[in-house]
């Protein structure tokens, strides 16, 4: 594996493909040639090469926690029911996609159902106890401490405006299920979080580790949890261009305009990759390769 992740670091390091997300101020100013891999097994070990600890925005990779808390809090079945767990085929900050699913969110990997996801979790009408139940059920599944990147949650927040509106929008439907205007801060504050390649990959290893953290080696959640948000991973990661990734790699993994990936191999391991620039869905275009590298290598396409 060291060699793998070394070869796949080197190969793809000087790719000049891609740039900055620009919509959001912030992420425009990161560096542009920062790049970091990270592989965590399930003992635990850490497999590194490149900017691994740079903290960068986790962004839409933040939906993924909040749907397995969900879960955990409600059950898959009630998160089916009041979410939903299809794939849009459209941008991950569609209004569209609402109206096409007569009302309904579709799925909590994209904006519209992260940010219900968001007004689900518990202590509902609590606003600060809700942010430190979602920031400290992050904090487990990465094994360590993180916080918000004030400028970018304030780059956020004066920018957001079709998240406002998709809000609005699942309010007048019934599809949010507390103050709208809480769940979308709470939605722009968790996406503003800092973390690292490392800590991604720990988060993506305790999903393939069936709810147990591989470096704490606590339980953070049930296991039957994993191939509930395993499956979304496979259907809506890549969000439009989750088919073509798929298809190709084999490999269920969530990405963020800030430049992350994280990709999980169930009852294997967890990758992370993170790159500043993007392509025109918003996929870091470096930490796609790197994955998919990573995968072809070692031969453990999910289907085979």
């Amino acid at each position: 594996m060291h060699d793998v992740v070394n070869l796949a670091y080197e190969t793809i390091k000087n790719e000049s493909e891609g740039k900055n997300a620009d919509y959001i101020p912030y992420l425009a100013n990161v560096p542009k040639d920062l790049f970091g891999i990270s592989v965590c097994m399930p003992s635990g070990e850490l497999i590194t090469a490149g900017d691994t600890e740079y903290l960068f925005g986790i962004e839409s990779v933040s939906k993924v926690p909040t749907a397995i808390l969900a879960m955990q809090q409600y059950g898959a079945d009630k998160v089916l029911e009041m979410i939903g767990a299809d794939a849009t085929g459209l941008p991950f900050n569609s209004i569209l996609a609402i109206l096409m699913e007569s009302d309904h969110p579709s799925t909590p990997l994209v904006n519209a159902g992260a940010i219900s996801a968001c007004s689900m979790v518990k202590p509902l009408e609590e606003s600060t106890k809700k942010w430190d139940t979602i920031i400290g059920f992050l904090e487990e599944l990465c094994g360590c401490k993180l916080s918000v990147i004030e400028e970018l949650y304030k780059s956020e927040t004066d920018t957001n405006y079709t998240n406002r509106s998709i809000a609005w929008l699942l309010k007048s439907y019934g599809r949010i299920y507390d103050d709208p205007n809480v769940s979308l801060d709470l939605y722009t504050r968790q996406c503003s979080i800092g973390v690292s390649a490392v800590a991604l990959s720990v988060l993506a290893a305790t999903i393939a580790n069936q709810g147990v953290n591989p470096v704490t080696k606590e339980r953070v959640f049930d296991s039957y949890i994993s191939p509930k948000i395993t499956s979304m991973m496979s259907t809506v990661g890549f969000y439009e261009h989750t088919g073509d990734w798929m298809f190709t790699t084999g490999a269920p993994a969530k990405t963020g305009v800030g430049g992350g990936i994280m990709a999980v191999l169930p009852h294997q391991f967890g990758i992370a990759a993170f790159a500043p620039p993007i392509d025109e869905a918003g996929n870091s275009v470096k930490a796609q390769k790197a994955i998919k590298y990573i995968v072809d290598k070692l031969q453990v396409n999910i289907f085979g």
